[in-house]
C-alpha cells in the first residue's frame, strides 16, 4: 500500500494508524502506541545497511539498522543459495539501542544461530535450512561468480520461516572469490591439470602451489583468494578429474609435482625463486617429498593437519585440536620433536593450534561443517570433521591472516606487503 501523505510503502496497519484516531488504534492492536511510534506515516521507515555491497569473501561486512524504537526486538537474518540450489540461512535476535539502532559490530545477539557480539555471525553461522538435504558442505565451484546473500531485518524475535509477515527491510551483498583484475588460466600441460590465478598487474609475482585432499577434483577458491591478495596461485588436481591420465599416489607423485612447480617457475609473470606450497590433508603427503628435494627448492610450506620430516624451508603448521579426521595434534608433535627439533631445525617451525577447531579450516567466514557426506566410490559416506561453530570460525579468521603474513614474509622477504617481485633477469 502507498501512503498518501509521504508516498512510501507502509503496511496496512500503518495506514489505519495514520487515518484513524489514536483511541481506536489502541483498541485494534495489542501493542501500545509508544512502542510503535516509528510505524506512523510521519516517521521514517526502518533502514538496513550492509556494506560493502560487493566484496571478497574474506572481508568483513558492516551490518547496521536504524529508525526504530529503543529496546525494540528485531531479528537479523541471512539467506543464500548454494550453486546446487540448496538454501543456507543464519539469524540472530537483537534489541535496539537507546537511539533505536542495531550495529552488529557493537550489539549482542541474544538468540538464534549464535550468541554474543559477532559482527560476521550471519556468515560463518550459515547452515542448511530446515528441509534441505542432510550432510551438506558449502564449497564454491565457479569462482568467477559470487554468492548472493540476502540480509533481512525482521520485526520481533522470530525465525526465518516467519519472515514473510515480519520483514521490515532487506539488503543484498555479493561475496566474491576473485578480485577485479585477477586472471584465471586453465592449465593442461605435460600431464598436469590445474588452474593458475594471477594477481592484477604485469608481475612478476611470488607464487604458491595449492594442493587439496582426497576429495579430488580441482578446488580453486583458496587459490583465487590468494591471487586476490597478491600471490600467484596454482591449484592442481591429482585424482578424480576427467582430464587426468593418471591417478597419483604418494609413490608416483614426485614427477607430477615437479612438473607443476616448473610450470610456475617458467611463467614470465612469476618469480621463479619465490615459490611456496600450501596443502591440506592427503595433499600434504604428496607434496612433502617434493618440498624436501634439493632440485625443487621451495621457499616455504603451509600445511593443514598432517605429518612432516626432512624439511629445509620454513613451515607453518595449522591444526584444529578437535580434528576428528586426523590425529593433527599428535602429528604436530612428531613434526617438531621427532623431526625438526632432532635435526636442529626448530627455527623453521611455526604452529598455529586452535582449540575447538576441526579438520576443515577454510578461509574466513566460511560456514562450519562438522559432518558431511563424502563420496567414496561407489557410495557417499558420512565423514566427521569435528570442531564447534564459534571456535572454528575464530580459527578460520585468524589462521588466514597469519598464512598471508607468513607467505608475505617468506616469499617477498624485505619487499612491502603485496609488492611485486620485479626480479632483474
Amino acid at each position: 500500500m502507498i501512503c498518501k501523505l509521504c508516498s512510501t510503502y507502509i503496511k496496512p496497519l500503518c495506514f489505519m494508524a495514520a487515518t484513524q484516531s489514536k483511541k481506536r488504534w489502541e483498541s485494534m492492536t495489542h501493542l501500545s502506541p509508544p512502542a510503535m511510534r516509528w510505524r506512523t506515516s510521519t516517521s521514517p521507515a526502518p533502514v538496513l545497511t550492509v556494506t560493502p555491497a560487493r566484496g571478497l569473501v574474506d572481508e568483513p561486512i558492516s551490518i547496521k539498522a536504524g529508525f526504530m524504537p529503543p529496546q525494540y526486538p528485531v531479528t537479523l537474518c541471512a539467506q543464500m543459495r548454494s550453486e546446487k540450489g540448496d538454501l543456507w540461512e543464519a539469524f540472530g535476535h537483537y534489541k535496539t539501542s537507546a537511539d533505536g539502532t542495531v550495529n552488529l559490530a557493537r550489539d549482542h545477539s541474544v538468540g538464534g544461530s549464535y550468541l554474543g557480539c559477532e559482527p560476521m555471525g550471519l556468515f560463518w553461522a550459515l547452515q542448511p535450512a530446515p528441509g534441505e538435504r542432510d550432510g551438506l558442505r558449502l564449497r564454491k565451484k565457479n569462482v568467477e561468480t559470487p554468492f548472493i546473500v540476502d540480509i533481512s531485518l525482521l520485526e520481533g524475535h522470530v525465525t526465518p520461516r516467519e519472515r514473510e509477515n515480519s520483514e521490515l527491510a532487506v539488503a543484498t551483498t555479493e561475496r566474491w572469490y576473485m578480485a577485479p583484475g585477477v586472471q584465471r588460466i586453465d592449465i593442461r600441460q605435460n600431464g598436469v591439470v590445474g588452474t593458475l590465478f594471477l594477481p592484477p598487474g604485469p608481475g612478476r609475482f611470488p607464487a604458491v602451489l595449492d594442493v587439496w585432499g582426497m576429495g579430488g577434483g580441482l578446488v580453486e577458491y583458496r587459490s583465487s583468494l590468494a591471487a586476490s591478495r597478491g600471490f600467484a596461485s596454482f591449484s592442481i588436481a591429482y585424482m578424480e578429474h576427467k582430464d587426468l591420465t593418471v591417478q597419483l599416489d604418494i609413490d608416483s607423485s614426485d614427477a607430477y609435482m615437479k612438473k607443476a612447480i616448473d610450470i610456475l617457475r617458467d611463467h614470465p609473470q612469476i618469480c621463479g625463486d619465490r615459490i611456496g606450497v600450501i596443502s591440506l590433508c592427503y595433499g600434504v603427503y604428496l607434496t612433502l617429498r617434493t618440498a624436501t628435494l634439493a632440485d625443487v627448492n621451495v621457499r616455504c610450506t603451509v600445511m593443514y593437519s598432517c605429518v612432516l620430516k626432512n624439511l629445509s624451508c620454513p613451515l607453518l603448521y595449522v591444526l584444529g585440536e578437535d580434528d576428528q579426521n586426523l590425529s593433527s595434534t599428535e602429528n604436530s608433535k612428531l613434526v617438531h620433536i621427532n623431526g625438526l627439533k632432532t635435526a636442529g631445525k626448530s627455527y623453521l617451525y611455526t604452529r598455529l593450534s586452535y582449540p575447538g577447531a576441526g579438520h576443515l579450516i577454510e578461509p574466513p567466514y566460511a560456514p562450519h561443517t562438522r559432518m558431511s557426506y563424502w563420496r567414496v566410490k561407489p557410495e557417499k559416506l558420512p565423514t566427521l570433521w569435528g570442531g564447534n561453530i564459534v571456535s572454528h570460525a575464530a580459527a578460520q579468521e585468524e589462521s588466514w591472516r597469519e598464512i598471508l603474513k607468513f607467505l608475505d614474509k617468506n616469499l617477498r622477504g624485505h619487499l612491502s606487503s603485496y609488492a611485486r617481485c620485479n626480479v632483474t633477469e
